[in-house]
C-alpha cells in the first residue's frame, strides 16, 4: 500500500484559501497528480486544502472524501517561554531540546506544558482517525506495526497540512511528533509518500521513500514557498 501526503499550496491563512502563487503551485501539482493510479482522495475540511485538492480532483474528475481529522493540529497551549497562549510547535531549541519526554514516542504529549492543552485528546483523535482508514484497506494496527489483512498495492492521497501530515508519520514511524514539528519541514503542495513493506508475511511496516519533494515545481521553475518554515532572529 502506499500513502501520498500532499500539503496544501501557498496559504492565504486570512481567507483560509491560497495566495496566486499558491494557485500557480496547485495547478502545477494538478499536472503531477493526474499521472497517478489512485484508489482513494482524502482532503481536510479546511479551505487551503480543499482549493488545492479541487484543482487535481477537477483536472480528472474525481472526488475526496473529507475527514475532519485530517485538519491542522492546532491545539493552544501554554507557551513555555512566555505567559501567552500557543501551538505545541516552534518552540526555540535551547527548551524544547532540554525537555526527554518530547523525544518519547509513547509519552511526548503528557508534557507539562502541552498538557495545559487538549494535545493528548487530539492526537488521540488523529491516530484512531489513520489506524481506521488503514483497517479498511486491510492494516491493523498491532503494537507498533500493521497485521496485514488484505494485501494490497492501492495508492491513498491526502490533502491536508504541515503539522497535521508529521504527527501521523511520528505514528506510523515511531518518532516523537515534537521532533518531526521541529526537525522537517514540507513545503506547500510538497509531496511525502510512504509505503508498506512486509518481510515477513502479514506483518508490515511503513517506510517512507521521500518528504516534501516539489519537483513539480522545480521543473517548471516555480520557486517552492517557505511558508511554515521558522523564522530566523537576527540580533
Amino acid at each position: 500500500m502506499k500513502l501520498i501526503f500532499i500539503r496544501h499550496g501557498d496559504p492565504n491563512y486570512e481567507k483560509d484559501s491560497l495566495t496566486d502563487k499558491g494557485w500557480r503551485e496547485a495547478e502545477l501539482l494538478a499536472k503531477r497528480v493526474e499521472e497517478w493510479n489512485v484508489k482513494e482522495f482524502f482532503v481536510s475540511p479546511l479551505g487551503r486544502a480543499q482549493d488545492t485538492a479541487r484543482v487535481s480532483l477537477e483536472k480528472i474528475g474525481r472526488k475526496a472524501k473529507t475527514l475532519d481529522w485530517l485538519k491542522e493540529f492546532f491545539v493552544l497551549i501554554d507557551d513555555p517561554m512566555g505567559g501567552k497562549k500557543w501551538i505545541p510547535w516552534d518552540f526555540l531549541p535551547s527548551w524544547w531540546t532540554k525537555q526527554e519526554i518530547l523525544y518519547d514516542r509513547d509519552r511526548w504529549a503528557l508534557e507539562s506544558h502541552l498538557a495545559t492543552g487538549s494535545v493528548e485528546t487530539e492526537q488521540k483523535k488523529v491516530i484512531r482517525g489513520i489506524d481506521t482508514l488503514l483497517k479498511e484497506y486491510g492494516y491493523v494496527r498491532k503494537e507498533r506495526y500493521y497485521e496485514v489483512i488484505n494485501p494490497n498495492k492501492d495508492t491513498l492521497v491526502f490533502f491536508c497540512h504541515m503539522g497535521v501530515q508529521l504527527l501521523i508519520l511520528s505514528h506510523l514511524l515511531g518518532i516523537a511528533a515534537p521532533v518531526l514539528w521541529h526537525g522537517m519541514f514540507t513545503a506547500p503542495t510538497s509531496v511525502t509518500i510512504l509505503c508498506t513493506e512486509e518481510q515477513n508475511k502479514g506483518e508490515a511496516f511503513f517506510r517512507c521513500k521521500c518528504l516534501g519533494d516539489t519537483s513539480h515545481l522545480y521543473v517548471a521553475k516555480e520557486e517552492p514557498s517557505n511558508s511554515g518554515f521558522f523564522k530566523e532572529i537576527y540580533e
